[in-house]
Formats: structure tokens, sequence, C-alpha cells
């Protein structure tokens, strides 16, 4: 694997190394198809359920801009570090490969077995969800089993060379885009300004108030957005990762929000927001509102891809998770193993697409929040101050860097922070013993190999 280099030395992370063969817009795609999943188009009604009236659009620019500011930080830990398995490096480097790097490390290893399986598995069961409007006979057991064989199905698929995966998520890229902005344009040419009157007129209060309302839709916002930074997984597979890495994050961010912000006002000048907000397919019933029975059937189809497809690139992504970490030694040797022929990590691929497979026996509402604290608290908070203990080592010159530095990473750490503090008891204490456990492993492993904090 190609070593990140600074300051003159160069740390070598494996002999063998998946080829360099993602561009920009392979990597923009990567990133796009897994932002546009079925996030959107089963979260909306939990948002307008959260924080009634036009409050509800603040919090999706408020999650909007901080993604936009988190993308900053993602954009130079990435250039700096372009490695596969992105974070896990990150976090190793920043706070030492052999201190508390190795924790850091491990966390991050620990939270991604945790909730690698259980992001894509939320996808397969959105897209089960959406596969229901057509089939309303199909019960919850048909359901998962729907759910189930598509995470099988998709580790068959990304079963090949990367090259080959680029060209198939760029077709699909391109039809989810395609179908997303149709969409919106038949909100916008329909758009009735009695129904969206009747929603900005809505008390603004919810049963959770103002606050704690505002960062429930900001963090179902967070999480729809999330997959800006799917190409930081996939680093070390990017050609020029310097460039491509921080222009495929960055331009993602703003193409996606627009999409959107564009898809909530579309439906909101269409459907009541009552109805909106107990809709379980709400974007099918406002195609089928406009067009009939016809569109929301095309509606529900183009859905089923794009969740198909999102599915996809985030299985592609976590798989190279453990095969980072057992390629430095951190992780179970075998999930170094690559593809003799292709190069592609083949353990840790065919690992993380059965354990979703299982994951989707959980429901999908129960997931997001769990796995957005875990996240924040594992990871996104960990990888702001990574960036400034990496600004103290001597600069790489062609890598990105973030205007307007430190802010991004404040205003980051404050929305994080707030999300956290917003989003309920319950959540908060099980990311808490998730961080308690993975500690209490890491640290008999560490007494076991006689590592760090234990004198050898």
């Amino acid at each position: 694997m190609t070593g990140w280099r600074g300051g003159g030395d160069t740390h070598v992370l494996a002999n063998a190394a998946p080829p360099r063969a993602i561009g920009f817009w392979g990597g923009l795609s990567a990133n796009v198809l897994n932002m546009i999943g079925i996030g959107p188009f089963v979260t909306i009604p939990l948002a307008l359920s959260a924080l009634a009236g036009p409050a509800v659009l603040l919090g999706w620019i408020a999650g909007a801009l901080l993604c936009l500011c988190d993308g900053l930080v993602w954009a130079e830990l990435g250039s700096t570090i372009p490695e596969s398995g992105g974070p896990y490096h990150y976090l190793r480097e920043a706070y030492g490969r052999e201190r508390a790097g190795r924790l850091f490390g491990f966390l991050y290893l620990w939270q991604t077995l945790l909730t690698a399986p259980l992001s894509i598995g939320s996808a397969a069961v959105g897209f089960a969800q959406y596969a229901g409007y057509l089939v309303p006979t199909l019960g919850d057991g048909g359901r998962v089993c729907i759910a189930a064989t598509l995470c099988l199905l998709n580790t068959a698929i990304l079963y090949r060379k990367v090259g080959d995966i680029q060209k198939l998520s760029l077709v699909v890229t391109f039809a989810v885009v395609v179908a997303a902005v149709w969409i919106v344009l038949t909100g916008v040419t329909h758009f009735d300004v009695a129904t969206a009157r009747h929603f900005m007129d809505a008390p603004v209060s919810s049963g959770k108030g103002f606050w704690l309302g505002l960062g429930a839709v900001s963090l179902i916002a967070v999480y729809d957005y999330g997959g800006y930074n799917n190409v930081c997984m996939l680093g070390g597979e990017v050609k020029q990762p310097r460039r491509t890495i921080p222009m495929a994050v960055l331009v993602s961010i703003p193409v996606v929000a627009v999409l959107y912000l564009g898809l909530n006002v579309s439906i909101l000048g269409v459907l009541p927001w009552e109805k909106a907000a107990h809709s379980t397919a709400v974007v099918a019933d406002m195609m089928q509102a406009v067009h009939g029975a016809w569109g929301g059937t095309i509606a529900v189809v183009l859905i089923l891809v794009a969740s198909w497809g999102s599915a996809l690139v985030v299985l592609l992504g976590y798989s190279r998770v453990p095969y980072a970490a057992a390629a430095d030694g951190q992780f179970f040797k075998a999930f170094a193993r690559l593809h003799p022929r292709d190069g592609f990590p083949t353990v840790s691929l065919l690992f993380v697409g059965i354990t979703s497979a299982f994951a989707c026996f959980l429901s999908l509402e129960k997931l997001i929040g769990m796995l957005m604290v875990v996240q924040i608290l594992f990871q996104y908070i960990a990888q702001c101050f990574a960036v400034v203990a990496l600004r103290r080592r001597p600069r790489i010159v062609d890598a990105f860097r973030m205007p307007l530095y430190p802010l991004p990473i404040a205003i980051s750490v404050a929305g994080w922070l707030y999300l956290v503090a917003t989003s309920g008891v319950p959540t908060m204490l099980t990311a808490v013993v998730a961080i308690a456990v993975g500690s209490l492993l890491f640290l008999w492993q560490a007494r076991r190999t006689r590592t760090w904090p234990f004198p050898r």
C-alpha cells in the first residue's frame, strides 16, 4: 500500500495494496450514491413529526451547514492521509501510532464492526419497505428476507475489481440524480400555494419543544446527508488522491443539499403536511397525487434503484476498514487477504456483507439515532482534533487545507455535541456503554500483547 508522506518519512502499511483506479467522477458518484439512498424518502415524515412548521426546513439547513464544516475536516484528513479505511489511519497517525492512536484506531474499528452492518442493513430495510408499496401483501417476514437477500446480492456484485464497480456506480448515480430532479420538478410544476401556506401556518412547537425538535431534525438531516465521506474510505484506491478526495467531498455536499431542500419543498407544496408526516412512502404518495397510480409506481421503482445503489457503495466503503486494520497488524490477519487477481479485500468484504444481512432483522426507525450518536462520540469529534494534531507536523505541500481554520472545526464540534445532547438519554447511554466495552476490549488486548499503555 502506498504510504502517506509527511516531514520526509514514509510509513508503509503493507506490501500489497489494491490499485488506484478511482478518479474524480468515480469518487463523486461513490459519495452521491451513498447520500441519495433511502434516507430522505423515509425520514422526511419523521422530521415533520419532530418539528412541525417551517422550522423543519431550518433543521435541514443546519444539518447541511454542519456537514459542510465536517466535510472540510474529512477533505483535509483524506488529502493528508489518502489510505483505504481512512478514519482508522487518521486517528492512528494523529494521536500516535504506538500511543493513544492505538486506542482511537481500535475504537474506530470497534464502532465500525457495530455500525457498518447496521448502516448497510438500514438501506436494505428501507429498500424492502418501499418494495412493500409494489407488493402490498408482503409481510414483515417477506421484507426481512428481501433486505437480507439484497445484502448478500451486493456482496456478490462487489466481489470483483474496483474499476468495474466504478463504472456501475456512475451509471446508477446518473439514473438516481435524474430521478431526484424529476421528482423535484414535478413538485415545483404542481406546487399548490394554499397547501404550502397551510404548512407555513403550522405551529412551530412539537411535543419535544423547539430546541429538542430542531436537534432531532438536524440529526435526521445529518443521517441523510451522510456519505459525503465515502471516498475517504477508499483513499488507497483513488487516483491523485490529494486533489480528488477534497473535490469529491466538497462538491457532493451542496449538490445533495440542494436536491434535499427541493425534495422537501416539492412534497410540502403538493401534500398537506399532516398527510406527509404520517406517510410510509411519502414520495410515492406525492407522485401518485400528481400523476396517478403510474406516477407512484415509477417513483417507487426509482427509489428502489437509489436505495440499492446506496447499500452497494456503503458496503464497498465499510468493507475496507477491517482490511486496513488487518493490514496494519491490529486485526485478524485473514482480513488483510486480497484477491490474487483483482486485488480487492476478500475476507473483509464477505464478513461485512454477511453481518449486514443479519442486521436486516432490526427495525429501520430505531437505528438512525443510535448510529449517528455512536459515530459522533467514537469518531467525528476525535477527527476534528486529529486535524489540529496533524497540523503541528511538517506540512505536506500538495495536501488540501481547509479555509478559515479553525472555525469549521469549532462549528463541527459544537454541532456534534448539540446533536448528542438532544438525542435522548437511552441513545446516549447506548453509545457510552459501547465506548466502555470497546475500551475494555482494547485494554485486554494491550495487556495480552504488552503494548501501550502497558510496559513491554
